[in-house]
């Protein structure tokens, strides 16, 4: 999968690009990250890429021109790319979405910034908002790089095993309880049907939590 990056600091995402699972997986070719500055698509000599707002107010916007120039060099390359604005108005990038994400074979990320960016873009240019949560960050920097995290695990031979299939949100399911030696710690035990080597147990016991933590920590999941 190739995630194409617009964004006024291409230099945050060295910090998914040289560490972790993100860059096992473009080492393995799995995954493609590329970012692209958007001053570089800006017409005028400072390489502005925003302005005052009609109406008034304060903060700058982001203009139409050098994100819809960004975006048509992209496809050029990629025409079947999906395009995805990060706003805190977006639909929220829950397990659901992930998966769908994870279809794709491009997704190009437009990180805003200031106000945000011109309605226009977003009204013409953009395939998805996606938020990450119900709060306001400095960019959609962060948001991107959580984006690419959670959809990059789900794709094939990323991770090296099935172990994402059984993450939380699988199946509107949180994780059930992880131990690990030592056996007993300050007179805590590992629960016995774990150390039973019974797997239909174990499996059973695993459900029967994740569905337990899901009812106290998480209820509305169990509506949906």
């Amino acid at each position: 999968m190739k995630f194409e990056i617009i964004t006024l600091f291409p230099e945050m995402f060295s910090a998914i690009k040289e560490e972790g699972v993100i860059a096992r997986a473009i080492k393995k070719s799995i995954i493609s990250v590329r970012e692209w500055q958007l001053r570089d698509f800006s017409s005028n000599k400072y390489k502005n890429v925003d302005d005052k707002s009609y109406g008034g107010g304060g903060g700058m916007v982001m203009q139409v021109k050098p994100i819809r120039s960004c975006i048509a060099k992209i496809k050029e390359q990629s025409p079947k790319t999906k395009v995805i604005y990060l706003s805190p108005q977006g639909q929220a990038l829950n397990q659901s979405l992930v998966e769908k994400l994870a279809s794709f074979d491009s997704i190009t990320l437009l990180c805003g910034r200031y106000e945000g960016v011109d309605e226009r873009i977003i009204e013409n240019d953009i395939d998805y908002e996606v938020s990450i949560g119900d709060y306001v960050i400095s960019g959609g920097e962060l948001a991107a790089m959580v984006l690419i995290d959670s959809v990059s695990r789900r794709l094939p031979n990323v991770l090296g095993n099935e172990g994402s299939l059984k993450d939380s949100f699988t199946d509107n399911l949180l994780d059930y309880p992880h131990y690990t030696r030592p056996e007993i710690i300050d007179s805590q035990v590992v629960p016995e049907v774990l150390l039973s080597g019974n797997q239909a147990k174990i499996d059973a016991w695993r459900h029967e939590q994740s569905i337990k933590n899901t009812k106290q920590k998480r209820p509305d999941l169990i509506t949906k």
